[in-house]
């Protein structure tokens, strides 16, 4: 028997494992409070993103150089987000949440009071190795303690969560920046993720089928060489880093532009604006049925084409076409981040913390070097470059997914031994 934050229950029953189906109480509440940890996550991830303009203003920055200040904490994530999954191999999944959640929310608060810039770009790159352990362990406790033909609704709620948070987090930030600055407005955004830590602990089961694993250096090297082997899981990661490069751009940048003539925009409007995240909500919950009828290839297609679409249709200088545009896009970048993070956990049946912390590794590496050369070409072309920058990028996720072919599950015989294999070698 084995439970990852200490409560002792049964890993099965007559030698079969007990998983969270849907409409059971369990299930619910795993749902609601790894809602709950992704709407902490992604309102402290991208807290300073609505606050760009203002921090150009106040340190003297153009927009390339004060996107650092979100770039950091996304790049931090993406580097500890392996390391920090073999912790939570030992450690356990819900251990490793909940320190991340409670660290992250009071590095976001200290956060408010860095008395220059680059004290903040420290602060939030410690706040991003702190945010790793959410990400690093999620979605390996999902596809541990969710049964197979419920995992694609969960793993969608869950991204639901990271929405609802980035939407709440820009709203927090746009509201109390216009009332008392940037550094008010941090800490706003920091009591709201220590509240949602709260509930994430509150509501969170214990794991029912983990199982502690004194994992070495060179065996995390050897499963993590066996995934990246993997050429479906290679088209996974970079379907995810595309994807986030493209969003990180327009969200970036939005503010500059609707600040700016002819939309002239008060901050608490702008900070309003990202109530359009509720598109990503509604689609991520949707894109796990979708994935059901059409296939993981034709789902991300979908997606990519709607992303497209969407960044299309921010070009005119008309508030309603720019609002519709941004619905759009964040519809269809939910729905392919959430298609393809799924489809990672059910590709893989050993050493899914590490295949899911590849993929969050290359999903945060898109925000942290897609969001500056975005910057460069926001910089250089105005807004219609931004968006020829997304252009591209959604043609290469095309690409990318086009090559993932009919089937995304990987038999568990196969990956057993291509794993075994690279284990060996690295030994």
């Amino acid at each position: 028997m084995s439970a990852s934050n200490g409560s002792a229950e049964p890993a099965t029953t007559a030698g079969t494992p007990l998983r969270y189906t849907r409409g059971s109480r369990g299930y619910r509440r795993v749902n609601l409070a790894l809602f709950a940890a992704g709407c902490s996550t992604f309102a402290m991830l991208y807290a300073t993103q609505t606050l760009l303009p203002e921090l150009s203003e106040g340190f003297h920055l153009d927009p390339a150089a004060a996107s650092v200040s979100v770039s950091v904490t996304t790049g931090g994530l993406a580097l500890a987000v392996i390391p920090v999954s073999m912790l939570s191999e030992r450690w356990g999944r819900s251990r490793v949440m909940t320190i991340s959640v409670f660290a992250a929310a009071l590095l976001g608060v200290l956060a408010a009071f860095a008395p220059d810039f680059t004290t903040l770009v420290v602060l939030r790159a410690v706040q991003g190795v702190a945010l790793a352990g959410l990400p690093a362990t999620a979605m390996a406790y999902l596809a541990e303690e969710v049964d197979g033909p419920s995992l694609g609704t969960a793993m969608g709620l869950y991204v639901a969560g990271n929405s609802i948070g980035g939407m709440a987090g820009r709203l927090v930030t746009g509201l109390a920046s216009d009332l008392g600055g940037w550094r008010v407005a941090l800490v706003a955004v920091g009591l709201l993720a220590l509240g949602c830590a709260v509930v994430f602990r509150v509501l969170l089961p214990p794991s029912r089928n983990f199982t502690p694993s004194a994992m070495t250096a060179r065996q995390l090297t050897g499963v993590l060489r066996a995934h990246l082997a993997d050429p479906v899981l290679r088209r996974l990661y970079l379907l995810g880093m595309v994807f986030m490069a493209a969003f990180g751009t327009v969200y970036n940048y939005l503010g500059y532009r609707l600040l700016a003539e002819p939309f002239g925009l008060p901050q608490a409007v702008v900070g309003a604006i990202f109530v359009i995240y509720l598109a990503g909500t509604f689609s991520s919950a949707a894109s796990g049925r979708l994935v059901g009828r059409l296939g993981h290839r034709a789902t991300l297609w979908t997606a990519a084409a709607v992303t497209a679409v969407g960044a299309l249709l921010t070009l005119p200088d008309s508030l309603a076409l720019v609002v519709v545009g941004l619905v759009v896009l964040t519809a269809g970048f939910f729905a392919g981040h959430s298609a393809a993070s799924s489809a990672v956990g059910l590709r893989v049946t050993a050493g899914r913390a590490q295949a899911s912390a590849l993929y969050l590794a290359a999903y945060y590496l898109g925000s942290s070097l897609g969001g500056p050369v975005g910057g460069f070409a926001f910089h250089g072309e105005g807004w219609a470059g931004a968006v020829v920058f997304v252009l591209v990028l959604m043609a290469a996720a095309g690409a990318i997914a086009a090559g993932l072919g009919g089937r995304v599950a990987v038999t568990r015989t196969r990956l057993l031994a291509r794993t075994r294999a690279h284990v060996g070698s690295a030994a």
